[in-house]
């Protein structure tokens, strides 16, 4: 405790002001870290952060499935496989008219 006891004033005063300045810097960053806007803004990161994280697995899976079945559908060069194709699009075709076919018969 040597050193304390040959501290001048002036050196105190110092000290304590150093201090208090750290002290208020620290309460002013407490204060804005729990202002509601604060609060609110960094829930609002949160989220769009989620939701940005979880479309871009969605898009990263949908893109796979459009990859998949195009693999099916076409060849590497690129030419359609007419046998995958015209089953695919008879099922189409066919489920189109049921439905068409349905929504007619409760219409009248």
């Amino acid at each position: 405790m040597a050193d304390a006891d040959a501290r001048t004033p002036a050196q105190i005063e110092a000290d304590i002001k150093r201090r208090r300045d750290q002290l208020a810097e620290t309460l002013d960053e407490i204060g804005v870290r729990v202002h509601p806007k604060t609060i609110v803004g960094d829930a609002k990161a949160k989220i769009a952060s989620s939701v940005d994280h979880s479309l871009g697995r969605a898009y990263v899976g949908a893109n796979r499935f459009v990859s998949d079945v195009k693999g099916q559908l076409v060849t590497e060069n690129g030419a359609p496989r007419l046998e995958r194709i015209v089953p695919v699009a008879l099922v189409v075709v066919g489920l189109v008219g049921f439905f068409a076919v349905g929504s007619k018969r409760r219409k009248g």
